[in-house]
C-alpha cells in the first residue's frame, strides 16, 4: 500500500522549521561574535587606560628623582627632605595601587580571552611589583636619617637606571597586547562575513527546492522569500515581507522580518563601536601631536631662558671688573670703587637668588616670609635698585612722597616685583624718558603704580603679558626673560592681592605725550 505524499502544510512547516533553525543559528553566531568583538574592544580601551596610567607614573617618578637629587645636592636637613618627598611619594604609591587594581580587573577579564592572555597579565603584575619594590627601597633610603650623601646618590642612580627598563617593558607589553586585540577584531569580522555568506547560500538553495516542490500559486510568495534571503545575504537588512495571509508561509515571512531586524541592529551596533574606536584613535593622535608641539615650545623657551640669563648677569659682572681694575690702579676714589663693587656684587647675588626662585616657583617649592612691611620703603628700595639702569638709559624716575602704609607681605619679594616693573618700563619705554612711581591707599589695599611714557601695550597683548614666556609684539619683544610679569603675578597672588595693566592712559593720568602704560600692584594692608 502506497503511503500518502506529505501535504503542503507539512512541507511548508518543515521548510519553516529549517529556516527558523538557520535563523537562530545565525543569530546565535552573531550574538557570540558581537560579544567577542565587544569584549576585545573593552579590553583595548582598558589597555589604553593602563598605558595612560603608566605615563602618569613615569611623570611622577621623574618628579621624585628630580626632587630627591636636588635635596641631596643642596644638603638640606632630613626634615625638609621628608617634607619635599612625602607628597610626591604618596602620589606614586596611589598610582601603583591603581595599577594593581587595573591588573586585577584585567586578569579577571582575560578569562574570556584565553589562558595565554591570563598568563601575560599575571606576568605583567610581576614587572609592576618589581618597579614598586625598587621605588619603596629608594623612598625608604631617602627618608632614613643618617645616610651619607654619596650613598643616597647611589640609591637615586640605581633607581633611575633600574626603573626605566622595567617601565618600558611593561608599556611595550601593554601596547603589544592592545595591537593583538585589535588584530583579533579583524579576524572575527572576516569570520562573521564568511558565516553570513554561508547562511545566504544555504537559504538560496532551500528556496530553489521549495520552488520545485510546491504548487504554482505559492511560487510568487516563495520568490519574495527568496529575494529577501538574497537581500540579507548581501547585508541589506531593510526587509519587509507581507504577513498576510497568516498561514505557514506568512509565519515564515514574519520570522524573516524579525531576523533581518536583528541583523540590522547588530550591524548598527558594530558600526557604532567602530566609529567610536576610530574617534578614540583620532583623539589620541591629536593629543599626541599637541603634546609634541608643547614639548617643542618648551625646548625653545628653555634655550631662550639660558641665553637671557647670560645677558642679565653680564652687566653687573662687567661693572665689578671695571671698578676692581680702577681700584687696583690706585684711583683717588678707590673707596667709591669698592662701594660700587660691593653694591653690584650684592645685586648680582640677588639676581642669582631671583633666578633660582624663578626656576622653583612653578613647582610650588617657593616659600614667602610674611610680615608687616612699609610699602613706601619698598618703593624707595626698588627705585634705588633700578637707579643704575635708569641712568644708563638716560631716563628719570619721579618718586612721589609716599604716605606711611603698612602692608602684610614679604618685603624682599615685594621689592623685587616693583623693581621688575621699573626695569620693564626702562626696557619698553626708554624713548619716553620718564617713569613715575606712586604709592597710595585705596580702601583696605596698599597700591604701588609704575607709570611710563612709552608707546603702550596693544589691547590684544594685554592678556598675554602675564603668561610665562609671554611677550608683546613691540620693538622690545626680544629683551628680558618673558617671565617677569608672570612671576610678579604669582607673587601678588600669594599675597591675596592683584596686579593690573592700563594702556593707553587717560591724558590726565599720563606723564608725557606718549600713550603710556600703568601697571598697578595692590596688596592687603597689615592688620593692627
Amino acid at each position: 500500500m502506497l503511503r500518502p505524499a506529505p501535504s503542503l502544510k507539512v512541507k511548508l512547516g518543515l521548510g519553516a522549521f529549517v529556516l527558523a533553525l538557520a535563523a537562530l543559528v545565525t543569530a546565535g553566531v552573531l550574538v557570540l561574535a558581537m560579544q567577542r568583538v565587544s569584549d576585545r574592544i573593552e579590553a583595548s580601551l582598558a589597555a589604553e587606560a593602563r598605558i595612560e596610567r603608566y605615563s602618569v607614573l613615569s611623570t611622577q617618578i621623574s618628579t621624585f628623582i628630580v626632587i630627591a637629587a636636588e635635596s641631596i645636592q643642596s644638603g638640606i636637613p632630613m626634615e625638609q627632605r621628608t617634607q619635599r618627598l612625602d607628597s610626591v611619594a604618596a602620589n606614586v604609591t596611589r598610582t601603583f595601587a591603581r595599577l594593581r587594581r587595573d591588573l586585577e580587573e584585567a586578569v579577571a577579564e582575560a578569562q574570556r580571552l584565553g589562558i595565554d592572555e591570563q598568563s601575560r597579565r599575571a606576568t605583567q603584575s610581576i614587572g609592576i611589583a618589581r618597579m614598586e619594590a625598587l621605588f619603596v627601597s629608594t623612598r625608604d633610603a631617602m627618608l632614613t636619617s643618617g645616610t651619607d650623601r654619596e650613598r643616597l646618590q647611589g640609591f637615586i642612580d640605581t633607581f633611575a637606571m633600574g626603573f626605566d627598563p622595567l617601565l618600558n617593558g611593561v608599556i611595550t607589553d601593554e601596547v603589544r597586547a592592545r595591537n593583538a586585540i585589535l588584530a583579533g577584531i579583524d579576524d572575527l569580522r572576516r569570520a562573521l562575513n564568511l558565516t553570513a555568506l554561508g547562511v545566504a547560500a544555504a537559504t538560496v538553495l532551500l528556496m530553489g527546492l521549495f520552488y520545485i516542490g510546491l504548487v504554482r500559486p505559492q511560487v510568487s510568495r516563495l520568490d519574495l522569500l527568496r529575494d529577501a534571503a538574497r537581500q540579507i545575504g548581501q547585508e541589506d537588512f531593510a526587509v519587509t515581507l507581507p504577513d498576510r495571509p497568516r498561514d505557514e508561509i506568512g509565519g515564515l515571512f514574519a520570522e524573516t522580518n524579525r531576523m533581518a531586524a536583528a541583523l540590522a541592529a547588530r550591524r548598527d551596533a558594530v558600526e557604532f563601536e567602530w566609529s567610536r574606536l576610530n574617534a578614540t584613535i583620532e583623539e589620541r593622535t591629536e593629543a599626541l601631536q599637541r603634546a609634541n608641539d608643547k614639548l617643542a615650545q618648551t625646548d625653545e623657551n628653555r634655550r631662550r631662558f639660558f641665553a637671557d640669563i647670560s645677558h642679565e648677569l653680564r652687566t653687573p659682572l662687567t661693572v665689578i671688573l671695571m671698578e676692581a681694575q680702577l681700584g687696583r690702579k690706585g684711583a683717588e676714589a678707590a673707596e667709591g670703587c669698592f662701594q660700587t663693587i660691593e653694591a653690584r656684587a650684592l645685586r648680582l647675588n640677588r639676581r642669582i637668588d631671583d633666578l633660582l626662585r624663578i626656576a622653583r616657583s612653578e613647582s610650588g617649592q617657593l616659600a614667602l616670609e610674611f610680615g608687616a612691611v612699609d610699602l613706601g620703603g619698598v618703593a624707595r628700595d626698588a627705585a634705588e635698585d633700578a637707579a643704575a639702569e635708569i641712568a644708563s638709559a638716560g631716563m628719570t624716575l619721579e618718586l612721589a612722597e609716599a604716605p606711611p602704609l603698612q602692608v602684610h607681605g614679604d618685603r624682599n619679594w615685594l621689592r623685587q616685583v616693583v623693581t621688575g616693573l621699573i626695569q620693564n618700563a626702562v626696557r619698553h619705554a626708554r624713548s619716553g624718558g620718564r617713569i613715575s612711581l606712586h604709592v597710595r591707599r585705596h580702601d583696605d589695599m596698599g597700591i604701588v603704580e609704575v607709570i611710563d611714557n612709552g608707546p603702550g601695550i596693544a589691547e590684544a597683548d594685554q592678556s598675554r603679558i602675564f603668561e610665562r614666556f609671554g611677550q608683546g609684539t613691540g620693538s622690545a619683544k626680544s629683551e628680558g626673560f618673558g617671565i617677569g610679569l608672570a612671576l610678579a603675578r604669582w607673587v601678588i597672588d600669594q599675597h591675596d592681592g592683584r596686579i593690573s595693566v592700563t594702556s593707553p592712559l587717560p591724558r590726565e593720568a599720563a606723564v608725557g605725550p606718549a600713550p603710556g602704560t600703568k601697571i598697578a600692584v595692590a596688596v592687603p594692608l597689615a592688620r593692627d
